[in-house]
């Protein structure tokens, strides 16, 4: 038997899924989302976008907008009792209305 691979994506076959009508590319408005210092967003990866996509340990997790690098957002969010620094393009980010 071949050995198992234990890539970025692996274990991830139920995060990384889409519903029957959301399969294919994401509408252009997503992809040019805007965020300004300091919104709430939370991550929701679109497995159809490879660039930018966060680890998928991430995904559902809820964080700060810090900063912007190139067209990607640093995100803080907290794991356990760690404060950590994640870099998200925005297609794979959903604003909190608080």
């Amino acid at each position: 038997m071949a050995k198992m691979s234990h890539g970025p994506r692996s274990g991830s076959r139920m995060k990384m899924r889409k519903e029957l009508k959301e399969k294919g590319f994401p509408q252009i408005t997503s992809i040019l989302k805007r965020f300004e210092v300091g919104d709430r967003a939370a991550i929701k990866i679109d497995p159809s976008i490879h660039s930018g996509m966060p680890f998928h340990n991430f995904h559902g997790l809820t964080g700060v907008i810090v900063g912007k690098q190139g067209r990607c957002y640093l995100l803080e969010i907290k794991v356990g009792s760690v404060i950590k620094k994640i870099v998200v393009a925005p297609v794979h980010l959903k604003r909190i209305v608080s």
